[in-house]
């Protein structure tokens, strides 16, 4: 009764019906037995060759269960909240270089950003062909519920995960926040509608109290996002004394979201099919300002990965706006206004712009303002609850007044073209590269870095 063996689950069945439920088991190769029955007096009890063995009210092991009462002590990473002063962004009229293509081809072959083909392939990732969305074919993965009625829709499901340590660490309660809001929201780019989710939550040493403290906050930030998005959870997991030499990792929430799509046929993708169409922004927050820069762009890829630096916070979340974006990109999927869809997160506009061209090698030409903000934050800043979409241009209106009915903006960037991927600035090109040259730095980034392992070559 108390050993935690894997990969078994509880069922309880409508009586007189246990030999349906057998069946099920036995067509896929599992074991299923009959171990008890449900009782009227509100106890736990269990016997063995028919001696009772233990007795217990079921509210000792729920509601009056013992809690644990671990000290918290609130904690402070030790990074600066504001921008250090030796960090010089690309404001607008300062002569700086504006090129940043190589900029891009950086953060695309960045190890959170890359392309994770190389990994997914050596997997079946086709689940007896049911698989709808493959790995990197839209933000989620999406498999059909196999309906032997061809006159009727076939349903599907959505899943998808998200998680940024990063952001936990520098606050876990909103890092934990984002977590759940991207996990949805990635489900909400197939179209389908979130109703479940489930945790892995990951932390150092919980004996130390600024470690229980940030498991506490991440604990109330997952419970906040859940109730307002309305997505329960149905489990989770949680991983203690993760530490090398005392030092603790990163608190790593890991949100895994399951969505249901009523037509596994509307489907949304990722990529952009062909030249010609629309792109256009979909955009919950208001427009950002220099206090975002200031205290915000230290969180994003581009801080760590280009320049080298961790400040301020995460990007601020309202989660009642992510909820009115999610419901508005579903709605707009299912009737057919989107031809792609992707969610806008880790490395900004740009790069997810980008990635909607891999496939298809179909590119875009976009035309974004600075707003007197710094070129390096438009590009890659990481604002939250935002989603950039194609489509044809007879659609935009409809697709304004969806998003006005839900009290977002819709804006328009620009269009897909062959080939080619460019980005103007305030009338000036900033970003301009072949398609080709992109997609090669995202696909072979984790192979290449993991052959030249020198553990990896010697294993060869």
């Amino acid at each position: 009764m108390l050993s935690e063996s894997q990969e078994r689950m509880l069922l309880v069945a409508q009586k007189g019906r246990e030999e349906e439920v057998f069946r099920v088991f036995e067509k896929w190769g599992l074991d299923a037995v009959e171990v008890g029955k449900v009782t009227t007096d509100n106890k736990l009890r269990v016997l063995q060759h028919g001696e009772v063995v233990a007795e217990i009210p079921n509210h000792a092991l729920t509601d009056d269960a013992p809690v644990y009462k671990r000290p918290l002590a609130r904690w402070e990473p030790p990074i600066p909240r504001k921008m250090p002063e030796h960090i010089k962004l690309n404001e607008p009229n300062l002569g700086r270089p504006d090129d940043f293509t190589q900029n891009l081809k950086q953060l695309l072959a960045s190890p959170n950003i890359c392309g994770k083909r190389w990994v997914w392939q050596q997997y079946d990732h086709m689940v007896q062909t049911n698989t709808v969305e493959s790995p990197g074919a839209g933000d989620a993965g999406v498999i059909r519920i196999k309906n032997p009625n061809p006159d009727s829709p076939q349903r599907g499901l959505a899943m998808a995960l998200d998680g940024n340590s990063r952001w936990c660490y520098l606050d876990p309660r909103l890092g934990a926040m984002h977590a759940v809001a991207e996990a949805a929201r990635k489900v909400a780019c197939s179209g389908a509608t979130p109703v479940g989710a489930t945790n892995c939550l990951n932390f150092g040493n919980p004996e130390k109290p600024h470690i229980m403290w940030q498991f506490s906050q991440t604990i109330d930030g997952i419970t906040k996002a859940c109730e307002e998005l309305e997505i329960p959870i149905t489990g989770g997991n949680v991983s203690f004394y993760n530490e090398t030499l005392g030092e603790g990792i990163y608190p790593t929430p890991v949100l895994g979201v399951v969505g249901i799509l009523d037509d596994v046929h509307k489907a949304a993708k990722m990529h952009v099919a062909s030249a010609g169409r629309t792109i256009v922004l979909l955009r919950a927050g208001e427009a950002a300002d220099i206090t975002d820069v200031e205290s915000e762009f230290g969180s994003s890829e581009y801080a760590k990965e280009i320049l080298g630096a961790l400040w301020g916070y995460p990007p601020e979340l309202d989660l009642e706006k992510e909820a009115a974006l999610q419901k508005a990109v579903i709605e707009l999927i299912q009737q057919g206004l989107a031809d792609s869809v992707h969610d806008c997160a880790d490395g900004g506009l740009a790069v997810a712009l980008a990635e909607k061209a891999f496939a298809k090698g179909v590119g875009a030409r976009l035309n974004l303002a600075s707003g007197g903000l710094p070129a390096e934050f438009v590009l890659f800043g990481e604002d939250a609850s935002r989603i950039v979409l194609s489509c044809d241009a007879k659609n935009i209106s409809r697709i304004q007044q969806a998003a006005e009915k839900y009290g977002i903006a819709a804006d328009v960037l620009g269009e897909t073209i062959p080939g080619r991927f460019e980005i103007s600035l305030d009338g000036k090109i900033c970003i301009s590269a072949a398609v080709s040259e992109l997609s090669q730095a995202y696909e072979t980034a984790l192979e290449s870095s993991l052959r030249t392992d020198p553990e990896l070559v010697a294993a060869d």
